[in-house]
């Protein structure tokens, strides 16, 4: 069994992520975010490196442009350890984070969901592992 300290990030992460181009209308942002019910939503450029992230919150801010409603992304290494982003995912503003590779480009996403499920997942199988049959 794996130790809460081995899961990684790549372990836990979102892999079909829902992104959107830098040039993208801020209209077509707010869909995406409504329609697949997501509160971060990862900006790429051209080259499909992570540039920030938008959410509604941030687009009701600026209705012009995604660039001027970009906000700093929170990122991760894929072999990261997940539970170091227990501080960044529960600081109250953080809803996720976008795991990406040296050059930026996204390989996934870890929700406070995915968190949490992990974290359940885990405690669960120590449960099961520590009861003993007679």
């Amino acid at each position: 069994m794996r130790s809460h300290g081995d899961i990684r990030c790549a372990d836990v992460m979102s892999r079909d992520v829902i992104g959107i181009d830098w040039d993208a209308e801020p209209d077509h942002a707010r869909q995406l975010l409504l329609k697949h019910n997501i509160r971060t939503l990862p900006v790429k450029d051209p080259e499909g490196r992570l540039l920030g992230t938008v959410g509604l919150r941030e687009l009701s801010e600026s209705n012009d442009t995604i660039a001027q409603a970009l906000s700093r992304p929170a990122i991760a290494d894929a072999g990261d350890p997940a539970l170091s982003l227990l501080p960044v995912l529960t600081d109250g503003r953080t809803h996720a984070v976008i795991v990406v590779d040296v050059d930026r480009q996204i390989l996934g996403l870890i929700s406070q969901t995915d968190l949490l499920s992990a974290m359940a997942r885990l405690l669960l199988n120590k449960d099961a592992a520590s009861v003993s049959v007679a």
